[in-house]
């Protein structure tokens, strides 16, 4: 990547501001009950590339993003625990309930037939070593316990390419990100470029599900990398 402004800004691991550029619109109108999403996906768009192999981990089944990419890069793969990732009906079905009939019926079929999909737990990914040139996370991180998350860096950090990238984000407090450094330090990843873990006052948060969240984004690639 080129250093310009933009995308030195853009590399920054950090706290996801309110004053950051969103999307209301990735393949669909987005759910309102996604409040980080719009941040979430108008940033990790930025990465991708159309040299790219790419994955898109725990994508989720309605989730947007993985069909966005599979127009943007060269290879797209996504794999989520969830068994429906492998049902055509299951998808559409899970799309009409998040965002209507009408977005289920006039989907693409393009969208899954360049989709590469696949059942699996993120502490043991079906991939081979040094596979994708990036790694997309998004909201996830914060669902694993402490034991998974750890395994997860380590796989995600085995199937990337030597110049590739892990491209995150993760809800605050749930996951810290006081913690990152110790973490990467042990699972054979770094971040990339400037972190910064104190709190703006303008981070995007919601009380939606009780006590307030924010959302925190870092750019990750492996240790040592040429």
């Amino acid at each position: 990547m080129m250093d310009t402004p933009d995308t030195t800004a853009m590399m920054e691991s950090r706290y996801i501001r309110q004053s950051d550029p969103k999307t209301d619109t990735l393949v669909f109108p987005l759910h309102p009950a996604w409040w980080s999403r719009p941040y979430e996906y108008e940033w990790a768009r930025q990465f991708a590339r159309s040299s790219d192999v790419v994955l898109d981990a725990a994508c989720g089944i309605s989730h947007p993003f993985k069909f966005w990419l599979t127009e943007h890069c060269r290879e797209v793969h996504a794999c989520d625990w969830d068994e429906r990732i492998l049902s055509e009906e299951a998808i559409r079905s899970d799309i009409a309930a998040d965002f209507g009939e009408q977005a289920a019926l006039h989907l693409p079929e393009h969208y899954l037939t360049r989709l590469h999909r696949a059942q699996a737990n993120l502490a043991q990914l079906p991939y081979r070593p040094e596979q994708f040139d990036r790694i997309f996370c998004i909201s996830v991180l914060e669902h694993l316990d402490t034991g998974t998350m750890l395994r997860a860096f380590r796989e995600f950090a085995r199937v990337l390419k030597p110049s590739g990238q892990l491209i995150a984000t993760f809800d605050v407090p749930e996951m810290r990100p006081d913690l990152l450094e110790t973490i990467m330090a042990v699972t054979g990843l770094t971040i990339e470029d400037k972190l910064t873990v104190e709190e703006p006052a303008d981070a995007i948060s919601s009380e939606m599900y009780g006590a307030p969240i924010r959302c925190f984004r870092a750019v990750i690639c492996k240790t040592g990398k040429g």
